[in-house]
């Protein structure tokens, strides 16, 4: 069984994807070991009837030593889904390969500091861009830089809104975030 710990910190909707995959066997011989919150989240409160343990580490210079102090010793993957703090350089590197984000665009462009919701989709927009989508990537120090490792677009069409264009990454996320997992954990498809 691989254990998964999941960092959050908005309303958790690609958690409750990760947790409906490994219940339907998408995800198959995974669990989610922990779910980890960086501030008071929606996030945390998908995990009630799931009993999957939770913890809330304030964001902050020490978040990440915290983190990787409370950290299960057996913990295959660690996955972003939907995270907004920045795990500083050491922990990254301690857990080189074993860190993935999820983020909703077609990396290495708009990826970086201050690029995530609604920031990329109005940047994409006011860049002409003809497509867009998201990314699932592996977590080095330098923010959206690591190695891609599952990405799927679509076109931009031309009445697109940040509304429409976040609805169809969504949908675009839910598909590839278990697919990534599972390429990560080297379980079948």
């Amino acid at each position: 069984m691989k254990n998964i710990v999941v960092l959050v910190s908005g309303g958790g909707t690609n958690l409750q994807r990760i947790i409906d995959c490994i219940d339907n066997g998408e995800i198959p011989n995974a669990k989610i070991s922990l779910v980890v919150a960086d501030r008071a989240c929606f996030g945390l409160e998908r995990t009630d009837n799931h009993n999957i343990p939770t913890l809330l580490i304030p964001r902050g210079k020490t978040f990440s030593e915290e983190l990787q102090q409370i950290l299960p010793e057996n913990t295959d993957l660690i996955v972003l889904a939907g995270f907004l703090s920045i795990l500083n350089k050491e922990f990254c590197e301690s857990f080189t390969g074993k860190i993935i984000n999820i983020h909703p665009a077609l990396l290495p462009k708009f990826g970086g500091k201050g690029m995530w919701g609604n920031y990329v989709h109005d940047a994409v927009l006011k860049g002409g861009e003809k497509e867009s989508g998201a990314t699932v990537h592996f977590v080095t120090p330098g923010i959206d830089e690591g190695e891609i490792i599952l990405q799927k677009s679509f076109p931009v069409s031309k009445d697109e809104t940040i509304e429409t264009l976040a609805e169809k990454i969504h949908e675009i996320e839910c598909e590839i975030l278990p697919k990534a997992i599972n390429n990560v954990l080297e379980l079948p498809l």
